[in-house]
């Protein structure tokens, strides 16, 4: 059965598993696989013994003071191997490392044959009336307080024989308890073992099926291969392409903003000499005026002389400061920039855009037989996939294993009843253990209580009361019953102790540690052929390094069956299903991919030669500094309207009249002036500054910059025509990596989904579980070494109990005889004589 599953799991990742070497490692897209269908196992392979649990951990640090040697591996393995007892220290060792259960054992022995030896010996002595036989009690003055301490020691024996007795009923009852309640984690395992089973094809079918996601994807990129690969081929190419074109395109812009400040330098030198002649002669105007009225009589007043001498000497600053005539006109350059703007360099640069931008284009229409092709190719890998899989006999050999599995549930079903019946019978067995120490403590505990309640200090040991006779009589039947029955109890003890003790040191420690493990991994111990046992089952090859300690350890980790078996060793998996060899294929037919851009034209002749027209425009001949000049200078001499203010200013000081109000009739003409024609000069001024600068930026190295306009677009055009290969070439190869990336993210994805999820061997891992540390441990180990250990040590304390019960039933029975004292000799100590009349009193010497 087991290398039968082993077959199918190995057939199984032999239809999923290929390795591919590729070329280049690139960071390709990642591919959503989902995850592996799997169901939740329901056994949980702990067993929590509640309270009992104290117990066993009080058993467990018995067991460790009995034995606390290591697991002795070197002796398991000779014995194992039959090569025990060949070396003189073999025996030795064993002895040492038994040599706890070897002096309780033979404590034990002793015990068993003493004791039936004692407890005879004992009865044929009291025949005899000594040994406590003779029914006459010697009284001594401490005889209150040796009755109390024999009653304290005896009630506290039979206390520790209770507690013992407890103790091996719940292990007993917790046995069959546990044995009860097992067919139900049978049932989970099996139940795991068929959802184990049955979960693996599902699992197997949606691996295979996660082929078409990669198929899918790689479809989509081929089908897209505008996008995608003729996107990748813009993009390396853009890199030089684009700042070309966006250069002419800036130049292009450049020569809209030249015409247009050349168009504002003709306007406003035009408005800027008019409006200057206009400007001179009104304020030469204002100055005749403003000099006629400072000419009146009124101004030689001794008030008004010096302000009107002031005014007179400040009427030179009314007048103009620019002059805008001399300025040389800009007509031939925006002649010549017309000229050039008659071609469109705008339009023709996005031309070359357009013609860029169709590349993804241009690929799809020159590789679509080379695709089809390719996705041929793909469509067949997931055919043979298909195809090889249904091939493969899953299905029967599953078939198969379910067929055993559910004989092997029948079988232990139908045996289940037997086994219960049997653990019946055990149950029985050990409850007629306990009751055996149950009547010795019934016969005690009754003896104390008849005897304690019974008892009458003031009675004579003849005289006693019927209750107290009875409660002797009471620990006398324990007594004889404890002699009966304790050497069949440490009997039961002995060979319990002995058995459930060495399993559990033996077998259950060793397995928790997984020194168990390294002992069965012991080469050549199971068979002397074979270096690894497991391996020679499976894979007919023992020295594959498979051991019974690593598919434990895998399986309880809930990984996948080939990992833990490590069934790569079964076949080659590149043999069965070589994804390489179609991934080669498609790797060159990728390769085979030839794009040609040269139809591409980013900027004709007609646009190149256009920009050489603006470079010769002559806008870098233009007197500049002439302009600058004559820019940089104020309109008037004077700031009209601080003239005019300080005019007004000034006629205040004059003494009321027709003087003053003419002076401020000057002042309100000139800020008129100002406003009406000095502001828009100062406007032309701003919008000439602002051309001119333009200008003369532009011009700056004109030639140059056109020059190597031209040149970008030159190189970028000669890259496109000559060298786009090598980037198509480049750029085609990362793309095939992309391509190939899905194929290889598609195997690691099934190397990953099988080594960890699929068919997850945790119910294997959970049937050791249950068979050895539940079921052996837990369940039987536990509850028969807390068994043997109540029983053991109520045994052991019915010793002390019979010399107890033996002491104190002097004190309880009625005595044949006693002693006689006489009350003027011992006082109130002795006993009145006439409570002895009539009663027979002879007289011991001793």
């Amino acid at each position: 059965m087991a290398v039968e599953l082993c077959l199918l799991l190995l057939l199984f990742c032999g239809s999923t598993i290929s390795e591919v070497q590729p070329i280049y490692k690139p960071p390709p897209g990642t591919l959503d696989f989902g995850f592996v269908p799997a169901k939740t196992y329901d056994t949980g392979a702990y067993h929590e013994p509640g309270a009992i649990g104290i117990l066993f951990k009080i058993v467990h640090a018995f067991l460790y003071l009995v034995q606390p040697n290591t697991f002795p591996q070197d002796l398991i393995r000779k014995l194992a191997q039959q090569q025990f007892g060949n070396t003189q220290g073999d025996y030795q060792k064993a002895i040492y490392y038994e040599i706890g259960f070897i002096v309780s054992a033979a404590l034990g022995l002793l015990f068993i044959l003493l004791l039936p030896l004692v407890g005879l010996c004992f009865c044929m002595c009291r025949c005899c009336d000594n040994c406590g036989g003779e029914m006459h009690q010697r009284q001594k003055k401490n005889a209150d307080c040796q009755r109390s301490c024999f009653a304290t020691f005896l009630f506290v024996a039979s206390l520790i024989i209770s507690v013992g007795v407890l103790c091996a009923y719940a292990a007993n009852q917790h046995l069959t308890n546990q044995v009860r309640g097992a067919k139900k984690l049978v049932n989970s395992n099996f139940k795991d073992l068929k959802i184990f089973l049955n979960d693996t094809p599902a699992q197997i079918d949606y691996l295979v099926n996660q082929y078409n996601t990669t198929k899918d994807k790689a479809l989509s990129d081929l089908n897209n291969v505008g996008p995608v690969l003729g996107t990748r081929v813009q993009e390396q190419l853009g890199k030089e392409v684009r700042p070309a074109l966006d250069a002419a395109l800036t130049m292009a812009g450049a020569i809209r903003e030249t015409k247009e400040a050349l168009e504002n330098v003709s306007v406003s030198v035009e408005v800027l000499q008019e409006g200057t002649e206009r400007l001179h002669a009104n304020l030469t105007d204002v100055k005749m005026h403003l000099s006629n009225t400072l000419n009146d009589s009124a101004c030689n007043a001794a008030q008004a002389a010096s302000t009107c001498n002031i005014i007179r000497n400040s009427l030179a600053q009314l007048n103009i400061n620019a002059n805008f005539s001399g300025l040389p006109g800009v007509s031939l350059q925006l002649a010549r920039i017309n000229d050039v703007l008659k071609i469109d360099l705008s339009s023709l640069v996005q031309k070359g855009y357009a013609a860029f931008n169709d590349t993804p284009d241009l690929v799809v229409n020159q590789t679509r037989n080379i695709l089809s092709d390719i996705k041929s190719v793909l469509e067949s890998i997931g055919s043979n996939i298909t195809t090889f899989t249904r091939a493969l006999p899953v299905q029967k050999i599953l078939a198969d294993l379910m067929v055993h599995l559910t004989q092997s549930e029948a079988y232990v079903q139908d045996y289940f009843p037997l086994v219960e019946q049997y653990d019946f019978y055990r149950w029985l067995g050990c409850l007629i253990l306990c009751c055996m120490l149950v009547l010795i403590l019934v016969f005690y505990y009754l003896g104390l209580l008849c005897g304690t309640c019974g008892y009458d200090k003031h009675a004579s040991p003849t005289t006693r009361g019927c209750i107290s006779n009875t409660g002797g009589n009471f620990l006398m039947a324990g007594v004889g019953f404890s002699f009966l029955f304790s050497w069949v109890l440490m009997i039961v003890v002995v060979l319990t102790f002995v058995t459930g003790g060495n399993v559990e040191k033996l077998v259950c420690e060793p397995f928790e540690d997984k020194n168990l493990f390294k002992v069965l991994d012991t080469p050549y111990l199971l068979n002397k052929h074979w270096k690894n046992y497991l391996a020679g089952i499976i894979f007919k090859n023992p020295n594959v390094n498979l051991t019974f300690e690593k598919v434990y350890s895998d399986c309880k980790e809930n990984k996948g069956i080939y990992t833990s078996l490590h069934l790569e060793h079964l076949f080659n998996i590149n043999e069965l299903l070589n994804i390489s060899m179609y991934t080669e294929d498609v790797a060159l037919k990728i390769e085979h991919i030839q794009i040609n851009l040269s139809k591409i034209i980013l900027l004709d002749e007609i646009g190149k030669e256009n920009l050489l027209n603006f470079s010769s425009s002559g806008i870098d001949g233009i007197d500049f500094s002439a302009y600058l000049t004559e820019i940089n200078k104020s309109v008037t001499k004077v700031d009209l309207l601080s003239f005019a203010n300080d005019l007004e200013a000034r006629a205040d000081q004059l003494p009321k009249g027709a003087l003053e109000n003419a002076l401020k009739g000057h002042a309100n003409n000139i800020r008129m002036i100002h406003n009406q024609q000095v502001v828009p000069l100062e406007q032309a001024m701003s919008t000439l500054n602002q051309s001119i600068r333009l200008l003369k930026r532009t011009s700056s190295e004109l030639m140059v910059k056109v020059k190597n306009v031209i040149s970008a677009v030159n190189a970028a055009q000669d890259l496109i025509n000559n060298n786009a290969s090598q980037v198509i070439v480049q750029e085609t190869k990362k793309y095939m990596d992309t391509i190939i990336g899905y194929f290889e993210q598609y195997t690691e994805w099934v190397k990953e989904s099988i080594s960890m999820e699929v068919a997850a061997c945790k119910p294997i891992a959970n049937v050791i579980d249950t068979a050895v540390d539940i079921f052996l441990c837990s369940y039987i180990a536990d509850s028969v070494n807390t068994f043997w250990f109540g029983l053991g040590g109520s045994s052991m304390f019915l010793i002390p109990a019979i010399i107890f019960a033996v002491k104190l039933s002097k004190y309880y029975r009625r005595m044949d005889t006693e002693d006689v004292y006489d009350d003027t000799e011992n006082g109130n100590n002795g006993y009145h004589k006439e409570h002895l009349y009539g009663i027979h009193n002879p007289v011991f010497t001793r």
